[in-house]
């Protein structure tokens, strides 16, 4: 039978009217399920196409990956990944139906196995699927109304369930609210999955049965909505009546203290000043604290040390150097992506990034104004023309220069990487970025565990069309005449780029890449035209160059000089508040073993936080605060839930989720470099840690092309971000038996150990005996170390500028001079006089930032005091507790 769209339309709306027939309601005027109403198939209700087919096809498997659903289909049918392209579902079905004689469908006899079918068996005759689906082709098979009513809740309850013992079941169900009033219910077309099956299993008909002790979440599928609901069973129990009294002197410790109540989870002890000073130091400055630091921590006795501490830490220039690398990782400064970006040979690029960053870190500028000046960053200031833009960025290469990058309003260079150039990319790159959210799946399909669809995407992706990066800038005449002024407009290329360069660094006006917003389709003066014609009363409609909002609003982006400025606006006003979320995760992760939501930046409906009211509190918090990065750090340091012991009780041994206590993690790459850096330079330079970065790890800002070598190396084998995708976990915190292998034997962690301003050098130096040259000795000595420094900022300035020639010859120079170094030094085998017992108790403050206890100061002082010397006993005592687990892990 042939039938027109009009005529099939005109279907789809009666058949929703039909589907409403009163013998079919409940009391609360909800709709039975289908599996009811479609028993029989003598039924003459018409199943709706987007109500009931779609999700009928997506309960049975038919629009899987592994099924029709896959790019290329099967058996020459296609419909689209996981639904909701009902245009192309509903065409692609019309070849395998048959109006006239609709038991004799194809569609039919195919999962039915009448005829021979991949798949398998998907359903029997005279099943209630059976019958729903020749209800709909028997009703005329029409396809989704234009006017058809929306989904607008998806209601399933229990809304929690908690289980008392294994084995114990829960029916869930689930009723479909409409936007014409119409309420039904849908378990027997919903689709159901647990994301943890050791705490519990669903059936495909929504019934849960408990498993493990523990929690997590069942999640329901629904056209498209998608909802979690909790699950639980005590460790214990010590719940209700029996759950202890726990104090919680702040909002985190109330909604974590109300989490683990329900699951008989009782909290470690907060942790003693030594384990908090170094986890604080740890995770707030990325910096272990100096053997000084401990003893004073310890021996002050004000109550209100640890809070005096977190804002000691706040003001320190490394936390701000650790934020900014965070920041670093998340907003992707590659100086791979960033190649040819500014006319300056070197990395300098990620430098200028890194900078950027840095100074609003370091000023505390709220985080919403942070990101506006990434989202809506402009190369040109207002009323400047290319060629003032030019001389202004080239007056910053300049060895006198007065400006840097860092004080321009816009991190221009976010805009400009190379893996950013297309609209799909950027799409995904900003949700990922600024909203910690994987939208890539909705490129190609509807997103499996989101509301995404594919047009969603789409519509998305239209804000970043008018937005170029121009290599040769936006005024192409004045690019021209810049270039012929330095006499390279006939060079090309690679040779092009070397003569610029060098012009730049002679102190010369040279072109630059430019970020360039489109104009829109209509000129400001006719929008003008239009809004004073409005205002007058008249109906005046712009051409439409429509984008949505991801969840939100349609904008006409023809209204607008500069479509970011709708996107800015939207992250700081959604509802949902993913912005301020995503950031709270993140900060959240890097004190605890983990996310709220986890993995940190997968904020999706079918991946619930694990403690919701946790997240909305800091969140909410967080805006009301002004997004004041300090306000966040400071709320989770000071509370409880952060100061809790690592050491497990019986409850809690088990729990890496609700954060009952402190997980030993390991620490990240920068912080373990620097770590190892600190634990065996002298007292006078560890104390100097804090507030000098520039040789920090920290403080290094992007990622070469070439990692292989220098400090680059260490880091790359401690998991640092490579910072190649829109991941979190291109940084990997796992513990890798190359890092055992690179404390142990690499050269660099011996040369750290034997270095001139070391602490062994430093006891070496306190108790050697004088010799009669020692005052010459003295004296070369120390032309040396002069001559080092120089050559180690000439290394410093060839890394920023990715020269890998002079890389190796700083670094061939300062090995040799270190060789002369060590035959000056005092000899260490040389007779000396320490206190064995303060070189044990040093030892332990300046690795584990503690002092040991009766076993291990018997065994370490015996240790030293049996050595060839004391000063070797001393170095073999600080290698050992530099190998120790408990040095690398942050506790």
């Amino acid at each position: 039978m042939f039938m027109t769209k009009a005529f099939l339309t005109t279907i789809a709306s009666l058949a929703v009217v039909a589907a409403c027939t009163p013998g079919m309601l409940r009391a609360d005027d909800t709709l039975a399920p289908a599996s009811t109403r479609f028993q029989s198939a003598d039924t003459e209700e018409t199943p709706d196409f987007q109500r009931h087919l779609v999700p009928l096809m997506g309960k049975l498997g038919c629009n899987g990956r592994a099924c029709h659903g896959s790019f290329q289909g099967q058996g020459g049918f296609q419909l689209s990944l996981f639904g909701y392209d009902f245009e192309m579902d509903h065409e692609n079905l019309l070849d395998r139906i048959d109006t006239d004689a609709p038991a004799e469908s194809y569609a039919l006899h195919k999962p039915t196995l009448q005829e021979p079918h991949e798949g398998g068996k998907r359903m029997a005759v005279d099943s209630w699927e059976y019958n729903l689906f020749l209800s709909w082709i028997r009703g005329g098979a029409a396809p989704r109304s234009e006017e058809a009513a929306t989904l607008t809740t998806l209601e399933v309850t229990p809304r929690e369930i908690r289980f008392s013992e294994a084995g114990q079941t829960q029916q869930l169900k689930a009723i479909a609210v409409w936007s014409d009033g119409t309420r039904e219910d849908v378990t027997c077309l919903s689709r159901f999955q647990s994301n943890d099956t050791a705490i519990c299993e669903i059936t495909d008909k929504g019934e849960v049965t408990a498993g493990e002790s523990g929690d997590t979440h069942v999640v329901v599928f629904y056209d498209n909505a998608v909802v979690p609901i909790p699950v639980l069973k005590p460790v214990s129990d010590r719940t209700g009546e029996n759950y202890p009294q726990i104090a919680t002197t702040t909002p985190i410790d109330e909604f974590v203290v109300g989490k683990l109540s329900k699951l008989g989870i009782i909290p470690s002890e907060v942790c003693s000043d030594e384990e908090f000073l170094r986890r604080v130091s740890l995770d707030l400055a990325g910096t272990l604290p100096t053997a000084g630091d401990v003893r004073a921590f310890l021996s002050d006795q004000s109550p209100d040390k640890r809070a005096r501490k977190v804002e000691e830490l706040l003001a320190t220039p490394a936390y701000a150097a650790w934020w900014t690398t965070k920041l670093c990782d998340w907003t992707g400064n590659s100086d791979q992506q960033l190649n040819n970006i500014n006319p300056a040979r070197g990395n300098t690029a990620s430098r200028d990034w890194y900078d950027w960053i840095h100074k609003r870190v370091s000023e505390n500028v709220p985080y919403d104004k942070l990101v506006e000046g990434i989202v809506v960053a402009n190369s040109r200031r207002p009323g400047e023309s290319y060629r003032e833009y030019c001389e202004r960025q080239s007056r910053m290469l300049r060895d006198d220069a007065t400006e840097a990058y860092a004080d321009d309003q816009g991190l221009t260079y976010f805009w400009g990487r190379r893996n950013f150039r297309a609209t799909e990319d950027r799409a995904i790159g900003f949700a990922y970025t600024f909203m910690g959210t994987r939208i890539q799946c909705a490129q190609c399909h509807k997103h499996p565990f989101d509301v995404w669809t594919q047009k969603d995407f789409q519509q998305f992706e239209q804000f970043f069309t008018r937005i170029n990066f121009a290599r040769n800038g936006s005024d192409r005449d004045e690019y021209k005449a810049i270039l012929e002024e330095l006499g390279v407009d006939k060079l090309r290329g690679g040779q092009q780029r070397r003569a610029i360069a060098d012009a730049a660094k002679e102190g010369k006006t040279v072109p630059f890449p430019e970020l360039v917003v489109q104009s829109p389709r209509i000129s400001a003066a006719q929008r003008k035209k239009a809004e004073a014609l409005r205002a007058k009363g008249k109906d005046v409609k712009l051409p439409g160059d429509f984008a949505r909002l991801l969840g939100g609003e349609s904008i006409n982006l023809a209204e607008i000089e500069d479509p970011r400025t709708a996107l800015m606006d939207w992250l700081r006003h959604d509802s949902k508040q993913l912005f301020a979320k995503a950031f709270v995760n993140r900060v959240w992760a890097n004190y605890f073993n983990r996310g709220i939501v986890e993995p940190t930046d997968d904020l999706s409906l079918a991946n619930p936080p694990c403690n919701q009211e946790l997240l909305d509190y800091l969140a909410r918090g967080f805006v009301e605060n002004g997004y004041d990065m300090h306000w966040l750090h400071r709320e989770i340091c000071l509370s409880d839930t952060y100061q809790r012991s690592w050491q497990p009780n019986e409850t809690n041994l088990h729990d890496e989720r609700n954060f009952s206590r402190a997980v030993p993690r390991r620490l990240p790459a920068e912080v373990a470099i620097d770590a190892l850096a600190i634990a065996t330079v002298s007292d006078e330079k560890a104390a100097r840690f804090l507030e000098e970065i520039d040789r920090r790890s920290l403080g290094l800002p992007g990622v070469p092309r070439n990692r292989s070598n220098g400090a680059y190396y260490a880091l790359s084998v401690f998991g640092r971000s490579t910072r190649e995708s829109n991941c979190d976990c291109d940084r990997s915190s796992e513990a890798s038996l190359l890092q055992t292998v690179f404390v142990r034997n690499d050269e660099t962690v011996h040369e750290l150990i034997d270095r001139r301003d070391g602490w062994i050098t430093q006891l070496a130096r306190g108790s050697s005996s004088k010799s009669a040259n020692r005052r010459e000795d003295s004296r070369k000595a120390d032309a040396i170390r002069q001559r080092m420094e120089r050559i180690e900022q000439a290394l410093n300035r060839a890394r920023k500028q990715g020269n890998e020639k002079q890389i190796g010859l700083a670094t061939r120079q300062l090995k040799g001079l270190r060789k002369q170094l060590a035959e000056l030094e005092p000899q260490k085998s040389a007779n000396v006089d320490l206190d064995v017992a303060s070189v044990v108790d040093e030892a332990y403050l300046r690795t584990l930032s503690r002092l040991p206890n009766e076993d291990e100061r018997a065994i370490a002082s015996e240790f030293v005091a049996s050595s060839e010397n004391p000063i070797a006993g001393a170095r073999g005592l600080l290698w050992t507790l530099i190998n120790t687990k408990e040095f690398l892990v942050n506790h």
